[in-house]
């Protein structure tokens, strides 16, 4: 059995349900995981969702902000969502594949969508990133009890960090940026390391080689300024490390029309 799990922030789903739809007729994923969906949860696009094949869904939302969702063409339990940093904002859903599921049965998928941080780099007056750095916190201490090396686990998401040189456009002039200063990068990379989980994508487009997942829309043209970063994310459980297929970054979808400032990316998983 192949697995496939798309991940993408989709700066509003009910906006951009005509490219999110597109997507699925390209690659038909069995699990689509959204952040950033920007609604709430009445007035999720659900039923389109259903008309697409995708019958067990996860969602939790906002209006206008934040959410995340797991639609799934294989059934699911203990959809749960954690509310990080005791705030209800709707940044995490995870669910475990079920026994229907046949080789991926027991899988779990984790949504994080990780707070941008603001545009200052300093905890001590910009309360944002301050939560952004809180957030990283309470997963590492989750990871911690999770344990991730005994389970087989997928962890997807807009972790709003793009921790190698290789995954901004300019190391030096993004050093001070949020998203790639030092104390992000390393505490991101400290707490994937720490727990075993492994870059799929690093792991099939290693260094040096470049890699993006976001374009600014400030850029009058961004694919001739291809100044990206590498915001998204999808991390293995050693456990599954081996079965690691394919991955693909879909930049074209950041040239659609009505487009979100993110790329989704499409792993492929051999069971």
């Amino acid at each position: 059995m192949q697995l496939a799990v798309t991940t993408w922030n989709i700066n509003s789903v009910r906006l951009r349900f005509p490219i999110v739809r597109d997507l699925i007729e390209q690659e038909r994923p069995d699990v689509l995981c959204l952040q950033e969906t920007k609604t709430p949860d009445d007035k999720f696009p659900a039923a389109e969702f259903r008309a697409l094949g995708y019958l067990y869904q996860a969602i939790i939302g906002n209006k206008g902000y934040n959410g995340v969702a797991i639609l799934s063409r294989l059934p699911f339990s203990d959809a749960q969502a954690m509310p990080m940093c005791g705030k209800p904002d709707a940044r995490h859903m995870s669910v475990t594949l079920a026994g229907e599921a046949r080789k991926a049965a027991g899988i779990t998928i984790h949504n994080f969508y990780v707070p941008a941080g603001g545009d200052e780099p300093d905890p001590s007056v910009n309360d944002k990133f301050a939560h952004k750095l809180a957030f990283l916190a309470e997963m590492d201490a989750w990871a911690r009890a999770f344990q991730p090396t005994g389970q087989q686990a997928i962890l997807v998401g807009d972790l709003n960090i793009a921790p190698y040189e290789t995954d901004v456009w300019s190391h030096k002039q993004l050093l001070d940026v949020v998203s790639h200063t030092p104390i992000e990068t390393q505490t991101l990379e400290r707490l994937r390391a720490d727990h075993g989980w492994v870059d799929a994508i690093r792991q099939l487009m290693p260094e040096p080689e470049r890699v993006y997942t976001w374009w600014s829309y400030r850029a009058a043209d961004w694919e001739a300024a291809d100044k990206g970063r590498r915001l998204d994310h999808v991390w293995l459980s050693p456990s599954l490390a081996g079965a690691l297929h394919s991955a693909d970054i879909h930049k074209h979808a950041r040239g659609w029309e009505r487009p979100s400032d993110h790329a989704p990316i499409t792993v492929r998983l051999a069971l």
